[in-house]
């Protein structure tokens, strides 16, 4: 392994500094159950690695009136542990809960499952489909990014060299709406998605109509997937087995996936289908209470 410098900065903007300082021969270190596996492999030559756990912004989780906040050094463990968040997000705690063991999830967090950008990653789906967004800083400000956008392509993302993850920010659930994350996995010692499905939905106060919903496909494209046609032909419609049907086909239409030792095209596009209309319900029955 490359001999690196260790950076623990307690600001952003030291952070920022630095990381610009080095360009992409630096990595910021969270759990680091990412960053080193990689490291050490020499997938990464690095000159720094600067440990963001000693910034307050990053290790911070809040939730108000306008919605969460997920600092992205928080692990996940503090995440589906927030009781607030359990009632609010299940759909996002569906994901943090199944991201490795308890041993993983006591230091790794969504922050790097997002940057980390695997099209397997738990959290990612439901953050998609509750229309979250990552906050990104540099020595020349912050910008927003809409979480869809935010993985283009394996282990690649829209972080350009200097930049940092510091939060992601999920808006205030609407009222009558509900989020559900699920996966399929051939065994458990093999703890990847062959396929797995997060979907977030919206009824009328009735709660027998779709106002309008989001659906979020992992494992099978080269990126993670918002089926919109999917989502969008749930809205106005009524909840029933015909129409929960009709979006569940769409969404294996928006597939991409390929074979390899995990499954095949054919496996993971039924298996959409299959999810898809599981979390569709979950989610229902959520919005309902």
């Amino acid at each position: 392994m490359h001999p690196f410098a260790y950076v623990a900065p307690s600001t952003v903007a030291e952070a920022v500094a630095e990381l610009s300082k080095h360009g992409d021969r630096a990595r910021p270190l969270a759990g680091g159950t990412d960053l080193l596996v990689k490291a050490r492999a020499n997938v990464w030559e690095l000159d720094a690695v600067v440990d963001i756990k000693n910034i307050p912004e990053l290790m911070t989780l809040t939730i108000n009136g306008s919605g969460l906040s997920i600092g992205a050094g928080v692990p996940c463990y503090q995440v589906y542990d927030n009781s607030e968040i359990a009632a609010q997000y299940p759909g996002i705690v569906d994901g943090a809960s199944i991201i490795g063991g308890i041993q993983i999830q006591s230091r790794a967090g969504l922050g790097g499952n997002l940057c980390n950008a695997a099209p397997s990653g738990d959290g990612i789906p439901s953050l998609i489909a509750l229309s979250a967004v990552a906050k990104i800083a540099s020595v020349n400000g912050t910008r927003e990014v809409a979480i869809e956008n935010f993985c283009t392509g394996p282990s690649r993302t829209v972080l350009k060299a200097g930049e940092l993850l510091v939060s992601i920010e999920v808006p205030k659930p609407a009222a009558n709406s509900g989020a559900a994350y699920t996966r399929f996995i051939p065994r458990n010692e093999m703890d990847i998605a062959v396929a797995g499905v997060g979907v977030f939905v919206q009824l009328d106060a009735s709660g027998k109509n779709f106002e309008s919903a989001r659906i979020a496909l992992a494992s099978v494209g080269p990126t993670l997937i918002l089926a919109s046609a999917a989502g969008d032909s749930l809205a106005g419609k009524p909840v029933n087995d015909e129409t929960i049907a009709a979006a569940s086909a769409l969404a294996r239409d928006a597939a991409t996936p390929i074979t390899d030792m995990r499954g095949t095209i054919e496996q993971r596009k039924q298996l959409v289908e299959v999810l898809t209309g599981r979390m569709i319900n979950k989610a229902v029955e959520r919005a309902r209470g």
